[in-house]
């Protein structure tokens, strides 16, 4: 992963775009998402929860200290900071859910699937093979009496069965737009995060810059 140095004052910041600052945080920093306790819960020894901490620790000019997640290492502040601000996603934008969804797929370095190059397809629900190779296979699905001539002025009848073969769509349509919706809620709690680090100016040396993943990148 390449950063761009920008000077703040007399310390150089590393510029990334919000997607690249939670990947810098939840995978090479190893930072760990402490959700907010459920409002009913009053348990003694919970104490406070880590977004509230690093806002007191921001009021009183205190330095955050890191270290007690990453095995063997140090946990950089501002990768605590950045896993705080995806703690605090709203309930509008998923909560809590989106926020376990948001770092773990920045842990392991993905995008949601939009499902691209979805293209709907009319096929079979029933396929058959022999040494002729494939082929559609069909069940019945009512049957005919038909004459067919014989050796009588009348000919016989016989019944017949007709066969029909079941089809379906793949991808489903609505995979299609489940997939696209969960990239869609994804991108806009993407939006939120990095609105509240550049807002909140609590990181010492990552500069979080406009830069976001493509919106709707199924729409050309």
């Amino acid at each position: 992963m390449s950063f761009h140095g920008r000077v703040s004052g007399t310390r150089i910041k590393r510029a990334l775009g919000v997607q690249a600052a939670l990947e810098w945080a939840f995978r090479v920093e190893q930072a760990q998402l402490e959700l907010p306790l459920p409002p009913d819960v009053t348990e003694e020894g919970f104490g406070f929860g880590l977004e509230y901490v690093l806002l007191q620790r921001a009021v009183l000019g205190c330095k955050i200290d890191g270290g007690q997640h990453k095995i063997g290492g140090y946990t950089h502040e501002d990768a605590e900071v950045i896993a705080a601000t995806v703690a605090g996603i709203p309930d509008s934008l998923g909560g809590k859910r989106m926020a376990i969804r948001v770092a773990e797929l920045a842990r392991a370095g993905l995008t949601p699937d939009w499902m691209p190059g979805a293209v709907l397809r009319c096929v079979p629900t029933i396929v058959k093979q022999n040494q002729h190779g494939t082929h559609a296979g069909a069940i019945v699905v009512g049957s005919e009496r038909i004459r067919v001539r014989g050796t009588g002025a009348r000919g016989t009848w016989k019944t017949i069965d007709i066969l029909a073969c079941p089809v379906t769509f793949s991808p489903h349509p609505q995979q299609i737009e489940a997939a696209r919706r969960g990239y869609d809620d994804w991108w806009q709690a993407l939006g939120w995060v990095r609105e509240g680090l550049i807002a909140g100016g609590m990181l010492r040396e990552i500069e979080v810059t406009g830069a976001m993943p493509k919106a709707r990148p199924w729409v050309r």
